[in-house]
């Protein structure tokens, strides 16, 4: 089989299954494995995973509408992909725990920048401070999620990658 072909079709599964995951756990706020299942898929797949990312963003756009919450995602997705690839040495879930809590913690305040242009600093840091208990909850679900599932999800994707198709 064309690996590009397959390469394509794993990028594409990854980014429906980014969405679908959302949507899944969508009913608890701030407690999504978006962050989870991109940091696995870029620390197993690299640059295929930045692909996900976009395959994501565009399917989001495509269920809410490309409003300025879509214009936060544009950055907030990549960066946490590049984030991971800069971070990509470390193995432990613990690790990986702390890093995505800490990003979910600073997940308002990366979206807050949209809101500098349109409302000033006091509309950002408006932002920031009523979007506190949503971050805080982001962060301990991301920390969750991440101690209890790294280990787990990051063997089952590296069997994946082994069997030859994908590399």
């Amino acid at each position: 089989m064309d690996k590009r072909l397959v390469r394509l079709c794993l990028t594409a599964m990854m980014g429906v299954l980014l969405t679908v995951s959302k949507e899944v756990m969508a009913f608890l706020p701030n407690f999504e494995p978006v962050t989870l299942l991109t940091v696995l898929f870029t620390l197993c797949f690299g640059p295929l995973a930045l692909g996900a990312v976009a395959v994501f963003l565009l399917l989001e756009g495509l269920l809410y509408g490309f409003g300025s919450w879509w214009v936060m995602y544009l950055y907030i997705w990549p960066l946490l992909w590049c984030l991971t690839w800069l971070f990509r040495r470390m193995d432990r879930a613990w690790q990986w725990a702390v890093f995505a809590g800490f990003y979910g913690l600073c997940f308002g305040t990366l979206c807050s920048f949209t809101y500098l242009p349109v409302g000033g600093v006091r509309m950002m840091l408006a932002w920031i401070w009523s979007g506190l208990p949503f971050d805080l909850m982001h962060a301990g679900g991301n920390f969750l999620l991440m101690l209890v599932l790294y280990r787990p999800l990051r063997k089952a994707l590296e069997k994946i990658k082994a069997a030859g198709t994908i590399g």
